[in-house]
């Protein structure tokens, strides 16, 4: 997969349909995430999926891609996405493809760091 398509791959799993991600997501990927219960298997990423409004804007930067091995891609990013009635949300994400067949991929992991509050003591 080159790179445009990556970065094409995963605005979708921000944006499109329940169904789409349940078609893209392995049955043996892990999302952390930073809401509880913060670990989550595939049924439970799209059960949360379908119950929220899909992000409407996203926007990715400091993206880097990496291929370790034959049929394995690494992505991480910074991410900006919007929605509905000035909902936003920023994070810091990595990304695990598989390649299940040639031009057929899936995630078998995803992470999301938002950023941290520092807070002074004063």
């Amino acid at each position: 997969m080159d790179d445009a398509r990556i970065w094409e791959f995963e605005e979708s799993l921000w944006t499109a349909d329940p169904e789409h991600y349940r078609s893209t997501i392995s049955e043996e990927c892990l999302l952390v995430l930073p809401e509880a219960p913060f670990i989550l298997g595939r049924d439970k990423a799209v059960e949360a999926v379908t119950q929220s409004p899909r992000w409407t804007s996203v926007s990715f930067s400091a993206q880097q891609v990496r291929r370790p091995q034959e049929g394995l891609i690494v992505i991480a990013y910074q991410v900006h996405a919007e929605k509905g009635e000035g909902a936003s949300y920023e994070a810091s994400c990595t990304s695990v493809y598989r390649r299940l067949s040639h031009e057929n991929w899936d995630v078998i992991q995803h992470q999301q760091t938002p950023p941290m509050k520092v807070t002074s003591r004063d």
